[in-house]
């Protein structure tokens, strides 16, 4: 059986504004190659795919540029283009992927409207904070394990003893 392809969606400066310690003192651009750097790193520890997203709606950049960089993809948007815009129509494009099973597609962002957006569209929702603490657990050389998808997650009944289970059941049942 294949192994589920996984994807992380960074909202570039979105995450950035959450992470203070990555912009304390620093440029726009030093802590940005702050952020793809550990990106790097974390797609290493991790086994996933990432793709970072950072706005350049309000530049002057006329065309979208996108790098890879083994296992992480950065890419800074276009001229009237948003990264929301950009990670939803990528979301979009996983869709089928996600939908068949085949594609385990997570989005960070602390934006609430986003987050929605993304959800609808087969994407599970990661905060900036999570993602940072996500980060941290790895770069201390934590064991990050693939997070649960809501259908994966373990209920209370899961941890009990078979014969509690059994007699829980019995009970619900009312024999």
């Amino acid at each position: 059986m294949a192994t589920k392809e996984r994807l992380l969606v960074v909202d570039g400066y979105n995450v950035l504004g959450a992470w203070p310690q990555l912009t304390q003192g620093k440029s726009l651009d030093e802590a940005r190659d702050a952020l793809i750097h550990r990106l790097h790193d974390y797609a290493g520890y991790s086994g996933q795919k990432i793709v970072v997203v950072f706005d350049a709606w309000q530049s002057d950049r006329r065309m979208r540029t996108v790098e890879k960089q083994g296992a992480l993809t950065v890419v800074f948007t276009q001229r009237a283009e948003t990264a929301d815009h950009y990670i939803e129509r990528l979301c979009d494009e996983a869709a089928p992927r996600v939908n068949a099973g085949r594609m385990e597609l997570r989005v960070a962002t602390s934006d609430g409207v986003e987050q929605t957006v993304v959800m609808g569209r087969g994407a599970v929702r990661l905060s900036s904070r999570e993602l940072m603490y996500e980060m941290n657990q790895a770069r201390a050389g934590a064991n990050v394990a693939a997070p649960k998808t809501r259908a994966a997650r373990s209920t209370i009944m899961d941890s009990l003893p078979e014969q509690v289970r059994a007699r829980l059941e019995k009970m619900r049942r009312g024999e």
